[in-house]
């Protein structure tokens, strides 16, 4: 093809014929309109430009190749250059750190020097200068906090000025011991280099990376505090003051959400003070104002603790080639006494910290950034803002039911003497949901006189959260039911409505249609369908189809201390950006255990304090053994109000079932359950255990001529515990038969665990016809040595409906050839 300029094209005898300006402008018009143009489009273009005319086609396919190619070795050259403007960025940054971590180091070993020599004196007087190239070194003495500060215009900006010194000492220096986060690694495609803090006081974290967006703009995300960080409620700006180095003074109260139901939330009176430094880089950094005289002082709201930010902020660079350097400290004293002991770990943890708030201002900012970059239409036609606004909305309509605020109209309801379900109630739903009431064709609006919301809060033991959100999300029939999911949907669309009826079995499946996900797929959005609905439209003025918009994150099991959410809400199929939106869901937050005060083998209901009995492990869990999650349920409902109390009482035993099979689903998902599992079966390792296995084997093979399980490598313990289908053996010592063992399937269907399988009778779980079938066919399983039974329905302990298409049961010989046990295999069992 050559490699021929914009104005030459190669001929058939090897020479170059240069083009004129005309026919090159005349191609590259084309090509602007189509880059690959077939034949007949070539001779087109022959014979509408004269100018043409005298360049054959074959010379004309030969242009737009080259030109695809210079064209493509264009934007590849242009990518790389960005890649090295990044690695040289991200070199620089790398280089700053080992210089700091060095200063440390040096500042570590300089202690350890003191406190040999002087071994009696327990406290260090130390001070940093390490950022005496950044700003005026020997302001590092903190006030101390019991004496008040002077809030005067004055006052307010020596406050300033050591909150500057303060943040940029912890930023760049060692004022603050910092030790890298678990599992972060830095990289050109990592997030950036985030750290926590070790023995300072409060809580710390502390991260630095590229972002693709220049300086002032990303000041500007940054100061909008509620648009990134979704557990920060409001942020209101009380006063501004200029400085005279050109930058700003603001005075800002601000509010969290608590992120159970389990705390109080907390509030912030504040100093955010703004400015430009010599080198160009711009600096945010905050700090309370909770002790202060003679100025703006803010007095303490009912609901909320008044929490500590200590100096704290953002520095940010501008970076060769476009972008940012950006330097986040958040350090926070969140008054963790006010909370009950189990959960001070999540006011305690500097990981959850750096999870929850540094690095949700990273990742946000890097979205921005390829929004810009890439501005292409999303899932269903949005575009990546508007589904932002979506998600947004679904996570403040999900804390603001956690919260339960008064200002946002919600009041309590009394309980019904159980207090593990709390139940509010909202007059004024169009302020909580952010739109307004529109009239629908028949006559009806589609908002509601009032919404209810359903709220509680467990602790989970040695569950991941990752784990156990992925099956709530994936397995919505095991805790959800479709009458409510009906009812919530055809509230919120055309008024008037009746209360659901149970009905057995009406689960019909759901079908996931991918939307949206964030850069790292730490977050994504989804919209939900539920099928086999439409036997609720003789009750309910809704069409057959229902749809939930869903928020699912923290799936990712690699990722430390990550908190997980679902939280969804029913929307109709015009999907319109102003729809209602009542969101319910789930969130699940892993605690720090810095002491063990229960036994990892529980699962509790904070509420109901459930035990599911007492067990002894045979061998340690491991690091993942000893964690706890609290998870928070709030589930809302759209009513009217003569419907009150039906609705009232229907949310509060739905939010029980819900807890109920949560609490289930957490037990068999446990790792220490499944080893727990292993080791009461009896443990793997015991000859006992693979001895009933073989046997189990042995008895299959020769009664139905097929073989069990499939040889794979594995020992037939280990392959026997995870078949696909429910096997479970009964003795015959006992009348009736008692169940001795189950595998995996097996307890997954009778919804129970080992140590309660032997209070489980064989007659227990099949219904009449069942136990017609069994009694009768018995003695030919004795005789003959195998039976098939029927398919039918068997009940799980917990009640529930299984059906199964076909059983079969076979006596299992010892190596003496005599009866030990009747072995049950169910095949292709579902849940009703």
């Amino acid at each position: 093809m050559g490699g021929g300029s914009n104005n030459s094209h190669h001929i058939d005898n090897g020479k170059y014929v240069r083009y004129t300006p005309e026919q090159v402008e005349a191609l590259e018009r084309l090509y602007n309109d189509c880059p690959k143009p077939s034949s007949m489009r070539r001779q087109q273009l022959i014979r509408e430009c004269p100018i043409l005319s005298n360049i054959e086609p074959k010379q004309i396919k030969v242009w737009f190749q080259n030109r695809r190619c210079r064209e493509k070795q264009r934007k590849e050259a242009s990518r790389l250059q960005a890649v090295n403007r990044k690695l040289t960025a991200m070199n620089k940054l790398l280089m700053e750190e080992n210089d700091r971590l060095q200063k440390q180091v040096s500042h570590l070993v300089y202690e350890n020097s003191y406190f040999r020599q002087h071994p009696q004196n327990g406290n260090l007087a130390t001070t940093d200068t390490s950022c005496e190239s950044v700003v005026t070194s020997g302001q590092h003495n903190l006030t101390p906090r019991h004496q008040p500060r002077d809030a005067s215009p004055a006052g307010l900006l020596s406050i300033a000025d050591e909150t500057l010194t303060e943040f940029i000492s912890k930023a760049t220096g060692t004022a603050v011991e910092w030790v890298q986060m678990p599992g972060m690694k830095p990289g050109p495609d990592s997030i950036g280099i985030v750290a926590i803090s070790h023995g300072c006081t409060g809580i710390a974290a502390r991260a630095c990376g590229l972002v693709g967006l220049d300086p002032t703009r990303v000041a500007e995300i940054l100061k909008d505090r509620p648009c990134w960080l979704r557990d920060c409620r409001s942020l209101d700006i009380v006063n501004v003051l200029s400085t005279a180095n050109g930058g700003t003074l603001e005075l800002i109260y601000m509010q969290m959400y608590a992120p159970t139901t389990l705390a109080p939330a907390r509030d912030f009176w504040m100093l955010r003070y703004t400015s430009v430094m010599e080198d160009g880089s711009l600096v945010i950094c905050e700090r309370s104002l909770n002790n202060t005289q003679n100025g703006p002082s803010m007095p303490p709201s009912p609901h909320f603790v008044r929490a500590d930010i200590l100096p704290s902020g953002y520095l940010i660079r501008p970076c060769e080639g476009g972008g940012s350097i950006l330097h986040i400290v958040d350090h926070f004293d969140l008054e963790p006494w006010s909370v009950p002991e189990v959960l001070r770990s999540l006011y305690e943890s500097s990981t959850l910290l750096a999870q929850r708030t540094t690095m949700a201002a990273l990742r946000y900012l890097r979205q921005i950034s390829q929004e810009i970059s890439q501005p292409n239409v999303s899932g269903w036609g949005r575009r990546p803002a508007a589904l932002r606004a979506l998600s947004q909305r679904l996570s403040k309509g999900f804390n603001e039911a956690v919260n339960g605020f008064s200002d946002e109209g919600w009041s309590m309801l009394e309980s019904d003497g159980i207090d593990d379900v709390t139940l509010l109630v909202n007059t004024s739903p169009t302020k909580m949901m952010m739109t307004s009431s529109l009239p629908f064709s028949n006559g009806f609006t589609s908002m509601p006189s009032a919404v209810l919301c359903a709220k509680a809060s467990m602790l989970l033991q040695n569950v991941p959260p990752s784990i156990l959100l992925r099956f709530l999300r994936e397995h919505r029939q095991e805790w959800a039911d479709n009458s409510i999911d009906a009812y919530s949907a055809a509230a919120i669309k055309a008024g008037p409505c009746s209360l659901p009826i149970p009905r057995p079995g009406s689960f019909g499946g759901q079908v996931i249609l991918p939307l949206a996900h964030t850069i790292e797929n730490e977050e994504f959005m989804e919209v939900i369908k539920l099928e086999s609905l439409g036997h609720y439209q003789e009750d309910m003025m809704m069409p057959a189809d229902v749809f939930l918009l869903q928020m699912c994150s923290g799936v990712d099991e690699n990722a430390v201390e990550s908190c997980a959410e679902l939280i969804f809400a029913p929307i109709d199929a015009s999907f319109s950006d102003d729809a209602p939106i009542i969101p319910s869901g789930f969130r699940i937050i892993p605690l720090d255990t810095k002491s063990e005060g229960v036994s990892p083998n529980r699962t509790l209901d904070l509420a109901s304090a459930l035990d599911i009995g007492s067990r002894t492990a045979g061998d340690s869990c491991g690091s993942r053994g000893n964690t706890k999650s609290v998870m928070t349920i709030a589930f809302q409902l759209a009513f009217e109000m003569h419907m009150q109390e039906n609705v009232a009482s229907m949310a509060r035993q739905y939010v029980r079932s819900v807890i109920a099979s949560v609490q289930r689903v957490a037990l068999a998902l446990s790792p220490s359950s499944h080893q727990l599992s292993s080791g009461l079966r009896p443990p793997p390792a015991s000859p006992e255990a693979h001895t009933l296995a073989r046997w189990i084997s042995h008895s299959y093979r020769c009664y139905l001529g097929v073989e069990l399980l499939k040889p794979n490598g594995t020992d037939l313990l280990k392959s026997l515990w995870h078949h696909p289908e429910a096997l479970m053996c009964c003795s015959l010592k006992a009348v009736p038969p008692v169940f001795t063992f189950a595998n995996q399937a097996g307890l997954d269907m009778l919804e129970t665990t080992l140590v309660a399988l032997q209070d489980i009778t064989l007659d227990k779980i099949f219904d009449s016809n069942g136990k017609k079938t069994l009694c009768s066919d018995f003695p030919q399983i004795m005789q003959q040595g195998f039976m098939c039974i029927d398919g039918g329905i068997c009940m799980s302990s917990m009640g529930r409906a299984v059906t199964y298409e076909k059983a079969v049961a076979w006596k299992v010989l010892n190596d003496n050839e005599d009866p030990h046990c009747i072995c049950v295999m169910f095949l292709n069992w579902s849940f009703i």
